[in-house]
């Protein structure tokens, strides 16, 4: 292999081969996290060699360059099979053989990249029966000496010919992986990369410093959405607002106006949130179709909403016991982390009774934002019902599952099923409502922190605890649990 690679800049590189319409482009957007790739049906589409580089931090760690398919494998095969050269130097004496040939344009662009030390990635669509022109490519790419894996994409439904493809390959190429690049989630992306370095052992170190570099990259960015998240509660939970109240005035209607211009603050909280939580995982182009069934489509204060997501009765219930029993007596902050005590009991008891209310009361008005009347002036908020913030965190929380699962590649996403978010469901179908009583413990204690009088320690210590819990469930959601 060309030691460009290892001794001069040590950027690992890797050409991704194969067919248009068959995942090159997809696996190759996929994998740089950029959806600028072009992904066409259309045969010679690509005609010259393009480079995708992955930046991390303002530094290049990989790239990824996109060739042409073969123009004419037969007779590049034929030719490789004659040559009389030193294998060393096979690549550069096809290229300067054939480089003023139009006939061999697309072959002598897509050994470039070979030439200069790049690994290879072969993308077939493994759906499709394996020809004899394929065979010729693998031996085209096997007779390069370069570190090379063969990519079978394939959905799990098509495998009557994978066998085939697996056999043959088996014959050509250092490491086999399936992998569906429409579908491809963050753990299966890094299991790719990590494939990688079973191809070339003196490679392994430079992309051991890769994957870590992903993984790395990835945290901060689940440590940013903590912070996203924490910033839409925080900003609207603790929402008030007062206006004057005049003799004329209907107090019923005004406090329905109120209540409207609450929802649309709301809603755009959320649609700024999440604006930003896409733009954090690198979907600059293409719109996020959400599936047509998504609870994600129904408005942040409608039934359907607050009947699927949050917290079920009996837990609201005892949420609302623990909220009391956090205004009665305190939470009790251990060095590990939130270690509740002893709840108050008259604290617990009205803190019970007060949560112990219909979503389809909730959602009427005074009950969600505790509307108070004075003499002179009708004021709003803060939100009285927790309930808001496990429906709040349940969207952001879906919405995140549902852009980190949007491979780059896809350009289909209103076909996938990434998350089953079913409509005709029974049950809830949110995140929150499986966290255990400490957990809710730790949300009812910080929505009081936000919105009570609290010393300033005691403020960050529920802050702190909040976010620990919210990290805890986005690497769990990475990675599929």
């Amino acid at each position: 292999m060309n030691g460009s690679m290892k001794k001069n800049n040590r950027i690992p590189e890797f050409a991704v081969v194969g067919h248009p319409n068959e995942g090159k482009s997809s696996v190759l957007s996929t994998l740089a996290e950029d959806d600028s790739v072009r992904v066409s049906p259309m045969p010679g589409e690509t005609r010259e060699c393009q480079l995708f580089p992955v930046t991390i931090d303002g530094r290049e760690i990989i790239r990824f360059t996109d060739t042409p398919g073969f123009q004419n494998p037969r007779k590049t095969l034929k030719w490789m099979q004659d040559y009389q050269g030193s294998d060393e130097f096979l690549i550069r004496d096809f290229i300067e053989a054939h480089q003023d040939d139009l006939d061999f344009h697309d072959d002598c662009k897509l050994f470039q990249p070979l030439l200069r030390g790049a690994g290879i990635i072969f993308v077939v669509d493994g759906s499709r029966p394996l020809r004899n022109m394929d065979k010729a490519e693998m031996e085209i790419l096997r007779l390069t000496g370069c570190p090379r894996m063969a990519v079978i994409n394939c959905k799990d439904t098509e495998t009557a010919w994978l066998g085939k493809w697996q056999r043959e390959f088996r014959k050509h190429f250092n490491s086999i992986r399936l992998f569906d690049s429409c579908r491809a989630t963050y753990k299966e992306r890094i299991e790719l990369l990590e494939s990688l370095k079973g191809i070339d052992q003196e490679i392994q170190p430079i992309l051991d410093a890769v994957v870590d570099a992903f993984r790395r990259d990835w945290q901060e960015r689940n440590r940013q959405v903590v912070e996203l998240l924490l910033g839409l509660l925080e900003e609207g939970l603790v929402y008030k607002h007062s206006v004057e109240l005049k003799k004329e005035s209907d107090e019923k209607e005004l406090k329905k106006k109120l209540h409207r211009e609450y929802e649309q603050f709301l809603r755009k909280l959320e649609s700024q949130c999440q604006k930003k939580m896409r733009r954090l995982f690198k979907h600059n182009i293409f719109n996020l179709e959400l599936p047509s069934q998504s609870i994600l489509k129904e408005d942040l204060f409608s039934e359907k909403t607050w009947e699927f997501l949050g917290l079920s009765s009996s837990q609201i219930v005892i949420a609302g016991a623990m909220s009391g029993a956090a205004l009665g007596a305190g939470v009790d902050v251990a060095a590990a982390g939130l270690s509740f005590g002893v709840f108050s009991t008259m604290g617990a008891l009205l803190g019970a009774a007060g949560t112990a209310i219909k979503g389809r009361e909730i959602l009427a008005g005074t009950k969600l934002l505790g509307m108070r009347l004075d003499s002179q002036k009708l004021q709003v908020g803060p939100v009285k019902s927790s309930q808001l913030l496990y429906v709040l965190l349940d969207r952001q929380l879906l919405f995140y599952s549902h852009i980190i699962n949007w491979a780059h590649g896809c350009r289909d996403y209103d076909s996938l099923n990434a998350v089953q978010d079913n409509e005709k469901a029974t049950v809830k179908v949110g995140y929150t409502t499986n966290w255990n009583r400490s957990d809710r413990a730790v949300c009812e204690g910080f929505l009081k922190s936000i919105q009570d009088d609290v010393p300033m320690e005691r403020q960050r210590d529920y802050r702190k605890a909040m976010a620990a819990l919210l990290g805890r469930t986005l690497e769990a959601i990475s990675l599929g649990k």
